[in-house]
Parts: structure tokens; sequence; C-alpha cells
């Protein structure tokens, strides 16, 4: 598998005032395409940060972070907000949804910018990956908070990006839906897309392939994920 990330030796620092804050430590690894990887820390830990890093949200102070092959350092503002736009995907934990909109005019949103055709059938087809076409013309305050992570996904989806980034995506939901929600990044995961997980709860991590573990700003572990299957019951959620 190529690689889609390659960090070395990065770190990043806040300065307020004169007081530096160093948030994230000498950290390296990669990650190819079609990995399911999660990175866990408890709160505090830096997480965040790194998965901002890696999404083009922020930079990094020092060291290497290469995308598809290119130094990241590089890329001015403008060519980082069509890479936000065309090559990340993002899922947030409070779903971050249009209000009073209908669930295929918020999938429909990132294509806004982008120079793609027929934005109703790119939608429409994101929509059907994860089990949601029953509910093309519902409003979100029609659908429980399970579906509305499932749109989530979906508009996260549609611009077809080289990877997901999905930030605690079970924190606003029952064991229940949240379960489901991680099935559905799973089948997405074997269907060939690549999805960075940031999470502090171990049974959602484990859904993963490999869970990178951070602590004070540091890679404490990076391993794989033992025994992970998806059973044909769970398979069925998303159909």
């Amino acid at each position: 598998m190529e690689k889609l990330i390659r960090v070395e030796n990065l770190k990043k620092e806040y300065t307020n005032d004169d007081v530096i804050t160093p948030v994230l430590h000498d950290m390296s690894f990669s990650i190819a395409e079609g990995e399911f990887v999660a990175i866990m820390g408890p709160s505090g830990s830096g997480k965040s940060t790194l998965m901002h890093i890696l999404s083009f949200l922020d930079r990094p102070t020092y060291g290497l972070y290469e995308f598809e092959g290119r130094d990241t350092k590089k890329f001015d503002d403008n060519y980082l907000a069509t890479l936000r736009n065309e090559r990340v995907g993002f899922v947030f934990q409070s779903f971050n949804l249009l209000a009073r909109t209908t669930v295929l005019d918020n999938v429909k949103l990132p294509l806004i910018y982008s120079k793609k055709g027929d934005h109703d059938e790119l939608a429409k087809k994101a929509l059907e990956s994860v089990g949601l076409s029953h509910r093309l013309n519902y409003y979100t305050n029609q659908i429980s908070g399970g579906e509305k992570q499932r749109v989530a996904i979906a508009r996260a989806l549609v611009c077809d990006p080289a990877v997901i980034f999905a930030d605690e995506p079970t924190g606003n939901l029952d064991s229940k839906s949240g379960n489901a929600v991680m099935h559905i990044l799973q089948k997405l995961n074997s269907d060939g897309h690549t999805i960075i997980l940031v999470t502090h709860e171990t049974d959602t991590a484990n859904h993963a392939k490999r869970i990178i573990r951070i602590r004070d700003g540091e890679i404490i572990s990076d391993e794989k994920v033992q025994n992970r299957t998806i059973a044909d019951g769970e398979r069925d959620l998303v159909k």
C-alpha cells in the first residue's frame, strides 16, 4: 500500500505572551492508503491537536508532514482549503448539520466548492452507502442522533476524499447507535476508504485495525488491533 501520510519528528508549540507551551513532541509515524487507524488518548493528550494538523486545520511548529508524498510546508493557505474540501472528509461528535435543511441538501454542501457534476446523484450515492436512501427528504430535526451521524458520514464521503477524519464520532450517541456508526466506518474501510479516528474510548478504538496511543503529546504505543472482523449481522446494518 502507498503511504498517504508520513510524519517525522513532528512538534507543535503554542506561544502566548512569550510563554511557549509544547503540545506535541517528536512524533513519527506513517499511515498507508486504506488503513483504519485510531488515535487514542485521554483529554489533554494532544490527540485533537494532532488531528487538526493531519487534516490541515493547523500547521506543525517543527518536523515533517508529507501528504500523498508531498511536503505540506509548501502548501499555501488557499491550497490547504482546497485539500480540506476535496481530499479530506470530516465527521464530528456534534454532527455539524444545518438545521431546517433536508438530509440530501446537507450532504450536498461540500460539493458547492467542487468541480464535480450532478450533485444530487453524488449525494444520493453517499447516502445509500450509509443506509439512508429512505431519508433523503427528511429534515435533520426529524431523524435520530444515530441517523444524523450517518448523514455526517455521507457528507464526508460525497467528494470522494483520500481520508476521512472522525473526531469522537460516537460521543453524543447511545451504545447501540454508536456501534452502528462504527460498523459503517468499518464497512467503508473494507471498501477501501482510509479512516483516521480520534477517541478516548477503548471500545470505539477497537473497531479500527491499528491504534496509536498518545499521552502528554507523545506516542506511547502503535499496535495493530487483534482479531478485528465484521460479523454478517453487522454488515446488514448498512444494507
